[in-house]
């Protein structure tokens, strides 16, 4: 009889290891669960689609497949409050009639390409002038205003969004079909992830970034008291045009030194307009991803990390919002979101000395950005 109950006790003692066991693998997965959905929209005469990507942390992401739009991220702050940190519209569909680039992908070439030309293997291309008498984002209508075919992708450990768009050769005036896929990975760590990937039959030149505006207070005040610091002891100073002078300049004992974390707003009126600069965290693409930025909003307790695999970054101060737009109640004025964009320099085909967006044949142009997000401690 001893031996039949002490065999029992043993039973129920596994049992019960087991059942805990389960328990634990069960609040595992669903910390770790994750939550997509689509659906479609109008924009002009054609349909969109709308995705929806949320992690078990309960972070989300909203995604466009008109322009590769990154319209919303929605973050916690120190005390579990959940906001949106981009600078957006009141419904997907008011994107189609952007003209400030929020959340969009930019290419074929982002930033600004002097008096809108170029020259490869001695040919000269024209492209677009759209800003002033430069080119800047890829043109008239660059990446952020083409459809791009979007599907769900199927993963383990995270949930995600594949897109592609076939840009025909002579488009905007660059050369080369460019098959491009951009895919977009949120995991269970408050990390988002973007790969940019393109091939071309013919000599071209490529760059593509994201254009996102964070605000990480949640829209409840500008962002000159933002934490920034910038991984680059260099900059390149542009002219009046915001072209670079092809100088490589120190930022140390410069308002362009954000070596150490510095306040946005603390030497801005000394740059003039506000920065609008590219900062060199590498002098040569080795395409090694490093990180590249981090900006905290102390009073909420956000912390953005930027890491990417390029050799420039475009801080913007949102100098051109001029408060035109309002979004759920809240009007977008000037310094009221600012860019931190993955990049080759500015003007790179017309400044040799810069490391080169040269794109052949046979090779694959990869652009990786991981944005981070946590909460101070």
């Amino acid at each position: 009889m001893k031996k039949q109950l002490s065999q029992l006790l043993l039973l129920l003692c596994f049992l019960s290891v087991i059942s805990c066991q389960k328990k634990e693998r069960n609040e595992v997965k669903k910390e770790i669960d994750f939550d997509i959905h689509v659906h479609n929209i109008k924009m002009g005469d054609n349909q969109a689609k709308v995705f929806h990507l949320k992690n078990g942390k309960g972070m989300e992401v909203e995604l466009l497949s008109y322009g590769g739009i990154l319209s919303r991220i929605v973050v916690p702050d120190k005390d579990g409050n959940f906001e949106n940190i981009l600078l957006t519209y009141d419904r997907p569909e008011d994107f189609f009639k952007d003209t400030y680039f929020f959340g969009a992908t930019t290419g074929r070439y982002a930033n600004r390409i002097a008096k809108g030309r170029f020259e490869l293997d001695g040919k000269i291309y024209e492209l677009a002038k759209n800003n002033g008498e430069n080119h800047l984002h890829g043109g008239r209508e660059g990446f952020n205003k083409k459809f791009w075919e979007a599907e769900i992708m199927e993963m383990d450990e995270a949930v995600g969004v594949k897109m592609t768009y076939v840009s025909p050769d002579g488009e905007e005036g660059y050369p080369g079909n460019l098959q491009t896929t951009m895919t977009f990975v949120l995991d269970h760590d408050n990390k988002l992830s973007i790969t940019m990937r393109a091939e071309t039959d013919q000599p071209t030149i490529v760059n593509l970034t994201h254009h996102g505006y964070f605000n990480l207070s949640g829209m409840k005040e500008d962002i000159l008291g933002h934490d920034l610091t910038i991984h680059a002891d260099y900059y390149t100073p542009v002219n009046e045009g915001l072209i670079p002078t092809g100088e490589l300049l120190p930022v140390k004992g410069t308002p362009f030194d954000f070596t150490s974390p510095r306040k946005v707003g603390e030497s801005i009126e000394e740059t003039g307009m506000g920065y609008d600069h590219n900062f060199v965290v590498k002098k040569e693409h080795d395409g090694k991803l490093s990180k590249m930025a981090e900006l905290v909003h102390q009073p909420s307790g956000r912390k953005f990390t930027l890491y990417s695999n390029m050799p420039g970054v475009q801080f913007y101060s949102g100098n051109f919002l001029d408060g035109k737009q309002v979004t759920e109640g809240v009007r977008y004025s000037k310094n009221f979101g600012l860019c931190l964009e993955p990049q080759f320099f500015p003007d790179s085909p017309n400044q040799p000395h810069f490391p080169s967006a040269r794109l052949n044949p046979g090779e694959v142009y990869e652009h990786h950005i991981v944005y981070e997000f946590e909460v101070l401690k």
